[in-house]
């Protein structure tokens, strides 16, 4: 019998900041490692099993319950898990922290001006105009994590330079113990 539970590598940060095309790069590394792994996209989830939840505080806190009810099923099932969520507030993310035995807090740090520039859905330029309410990082505040697992600058390297750190990191946790926290240098 494999005993074997899966990592939740949790990827916070702005809109546009590269979580999710950190995640997909990530999911395709370990699909060819054999590995058995599941991303979990914030926008796609609004769609199904988190939809009709706002952008309230209350409603972001019951989304990040969500995911991490999912995360915690697949997980134990020996899925690696990829979330690509905002997950704006710190009492979110800790507690899906504390929810998530094998959880990998992964900060995409990207600075808020290349974010707006990379928006191709022009979500910022409407939440800087009073179209869109509750818009994290105009009308809503990010808090930046304390001490995630791993730090990425999406500014500043490539993506395969941040895939490797996560890749790196991952190979030298061991999949029964708790992770430990190491960053890279922004």
């Amino acid at each position: 019998m494999n005993s074997y539970q899966g990592s939740v590598l949790w990827f916070t940060g702005l809109s546009g900041a590269g979580k999710t095309t950190t995640a997909q790069y990530i999911e395709k590394k370990l699909r060819e490692q054999g590995r058995r792994v599941e991303l979990l996209d914030g926008d796609e989830l609004r769609h199904t099993i988190c939809k009709g939840l706002s952008f309230s505080r209350e409603d972001r806190l019951e989304n990040v319950k969500r995911i991490t009810y999912l995360s915690q099923l697949l997980s134990r099932n020996g899925v690696d898990v990829l979330v690509s969520a905002i997950t704006p507030y710190n009492e979110m993310r800790e507690y899906a922290r504390q929810q998530l035995s094998r959880y990998v807090e992964i900060y995409v740090k990207c600075p808020l001006h290349v974010c707006e520039m990379r928006d191709v859905k022009g979500l910022y330029a409407k939440a800087r105009a009073g179209e869109i309410n509750h818009f994290t990082g105009v009308s809503d505040p990010f808090e930046e994590p304390g001490s995630p697992s791993i730090t990425l600058s999406t500014s500043t390297s490539t993506l395969e330079q941040n895939g490797q750190i996560v890749l790196e990191w991952l190979n030298q946790s061991s999949p029964y113990t708790q992770s430990v926290s190491w960053k890279d240098t922004v």
